[in-house]
């Protein structure tokens, strides 16, 4: 019996909705906010789900991000619930990776026929893998064995790094692939001044490194690790052959990896395009989605390196948030969103 996770704040909805799918035999949970729908995902993976976009707490848009970001519910497919038929919405949606979108009011045929669409659509799909446990050598071993790729049980040992320590340096000519098995990384570039730039954010169970090697090309950007870290190395040639060994696994890494690309676009169009305080409060919400307590461990220069400003400014537009009750500011530093309802939506 496949599970169908539905969250959705209407209570109307929702009770009609779950039993419209336990009466066609599917096992149903459902959670009133995302924060619980996560919690609940976490708990036990679903087979599908289906989400509303606008709900307190934890929106339709932070739930399929924390689902993209961990590697335990990556990949499960995901139906967008919306009242809202503004092209905008659909589009977002979809770059996020959302599988399908079911506008409000729907007729039953519809909901049964995009349920069906997506499981039959997924069924033949891999297997998935938890990297931050044991997914990594389960995913090399099915490669390996999928590939015949022996190489690919060699220099798998975890390799410590201390706190500021650079893993590759911009110009560099990439020779593997890097694996975060704990702590937390950045990518940065820096510009003539010796202002940094952060391009990227990594914690354990993220792959990095991967752009240069796809595109043969030396690094745009610097790895340097935000604390004590450990990685594993996976040596070019394996992971070449890797991905042209299986197409099912070569199309399961991919899917691991993409999700940077389109975060990476956004942040320059951001930085283009959108005022300080826009910015700010976009960084603040896309590192609130990946910790659902909502507590944000950053240094000052480190998030300022993010959105592309001076520490300084960064700093003030922060106390203006405070005064305003969007979050709090901790005597150790840490950040805590507390309406991030509010510091989406708005009007800067």
């Amino acid at each position: 019996m496949k599970t169908i996770l539905l969250i959705e704040d209407n209570d109307a909805i929702r009770e009609n909705t779950a039993e419209i799918l336990e009466l066609v035999g599917y096992a149903v949970q459902t959670a009133e906010n995302g924060k619980v729908g996560v919690e609940k995902a976490l708990a036990e993976k679903p087979d599908l789900v289906i989400c509303d976009i606008m709900m307190p707490v934890l929106d339709g848009y932070g739930v399929l991000h924390i689902f993209n970001k961990n590697p335990q519910l990556a990949g499960v497919p995901f139906i967008f619930l919306t009242a809202k038929t503004e092209r905008t919405e659909f589009r977002k949606g979809m770059e996020l990776g959302a599988d399908d979108y079911l506008t409000k009011p729907f007729e039953e045929s519809e909901l049964l026929s995009a349920i069906e669409g997506r499981l039959n659509r997924f069924r033949n799909v891999g297997p998935t893998y938890n990297l931050q446990q044991d997914g990594l050598d389960q995913f090399l071993n099915d490669a390996r064995h999928t590939g015949n790729l022996e190489s690919l049980s060699v220099d798998r040992k975890a390799h410590p790094l201390r706190k500021k320590q650079f893993v590759y340096t911009e110009g560099d000519t990439p020779t593997r692939l890097y694996f975060l098995k704990s702590g937390k990384v950045k990518t940065v570039r820096t510009n003539t001044d010796g202002k940094e730039f952060i391009t990227g954010l990594y914690q354990s169970g993220d792959f990095f490194g991967y752009l240069a090697l796809l595109e043969n090309r030396d690094y745009g950007d610097s790895a340097v690790t935000l604390e004590d870290s450990e990685l594993v190395y996976i040596p070019k040639e394996d992971f070449q052959q890797l991905l042209l060994a299986n197409s099912t696994v070569s199309g399961q890494f991919i899917k691991m990896l993409a999700g940077h690309v389109g975060e990476r676009e956004e942040q320059l169009l951001h930085m283009a395009y959108n005022s300080i305080r826009r910015r700010v409060a976009d960084a603040l919400l896309n590192l609130y989605r990946q910790d659902p307590e909502g507590v944000i461990q950053l240094s000052r220069d480190n998030l300022a390196a993010i959105v592309g400003t001076a520490t300084e400014t960064l700093i003030r537009t922060l106390s203006e948030f405070r005064q305003d009750g969007l979050l709090e500011i901790a005597s150790t530093g840490t950040i805590r969103v507390l309406q991030p309802e509010k510091l989406r939506q708005a009007n800067w």
